[in-house]
């Protein structure tokens, strides 16, 4: 008999997105649980009209809010995706495969990213292998924030599915240069919190060597200009989390004094 299955998505601001997403697992999703964090757009009807339970809550954080997530899916075995992403038709497949026989506590699934309108193929950014599917008995999210990862308890079995999360992550530069801002800030207060140190050479060094990988490394020169793009605003994020850093250190130094 086929595993029942509980889609999970956080959602703040997605209109632009989350139709696509949820029409995407609809084939595989015996449930469909959205988890806002008060929305002031048409992200809510958009997610009632597909058929989805929409449950709104406080954002804490990405690893705390999709923890608390989670918790309001009806089943154990759980796909989580975030809004701007869906499943193409051999990831469909695959999961539908794996409900029908659950051989691994865990899958990952490898993510293709949509780029201000082209496919990205190298730059580090695929096949960017992701675990997303999952019995929610056996691990929860961790990771530093905003970069939150799902860790499976060690004796966990975890298996891999065929197929693509597409994940449309900017439409513009622009996007990206915000999300930058926005990102790097909050990596800053959390790598300060757990008490990391940011030394001056790498502040200069950290964002080149990033470029460099990339760049070169990962090929990102083989995806045209938007692999330039990437490659140089992935080294500018770089430069500003730990340059924040540095400030934060240096503030707390002089509280202390």
């Amino acid at each position: 008999m086929d595993s029942k299955l509980s889609v999970v998505i956080i959602t703040f601001n997605e209109e632009r997105n989350i139709a696509r997403c949820l029409d995407s697992v609809k084939d595989v999703a015996d449930d469909m649980v959205v988890v806002d964090s008060f929305s002031t757009d048409k992200t809510k009807a958009i997610c009632l009209e597909k058929g989805a339970r929409f449950v709104e809550h406080a954002f804490g954080g990405h690893i705390e809010q999709k923890n608390w997530a989670i918790t309001q899916a009806l089943y154990p075995h759980v796909l989580s995706l975030d809004a701007d992403e869906a499943l193409d038709a051999r990831l469909v497949a695959s999961i539908t495969a794996a409900k029908k026989e659950w051989k691994h506590d865990g899958y990952s699934m490898n993510r293709l990213t949509n780029y201000c309108g082209k496919w990205i193929r190298h730059s580090s950014w695929y096949p960017d292998r992701k675990l997303r599917l999952w019995d929610s008995r056996k691990g929860k999210w961790g990771g530093t924030n905003p970069h939150d990862k799902y860790e499976m308890r060690a004796d966990s079995s975890l298996g891999f599915l065929e197929g693509d999360i597409l994940h449309y992550s900017f439409y513009t530069i622009k996007d990206h240069l915000n999300q930058v801002a926005k990102f790097s800030e909050i990596a800053a207060q959390a790598y300060f919190a757990e008490g990391r140190k940011s030394m001056l050479l790498k502040v200069w060094i950290s964002p080149a060597m990033k470029f460099f990988k990339m760049y070169v490394l990962k090929l990102g020169f083989l995806d045209g200009y938007a692999g330039f793009v990437i490659a140089r605003i992935s080294a500018y994020a770089n430069y500003i989390k730990y340059a924040r850093l540095r400030q934060l250190r240096k503030a707390s130094r002089c509280v202390s004094h």
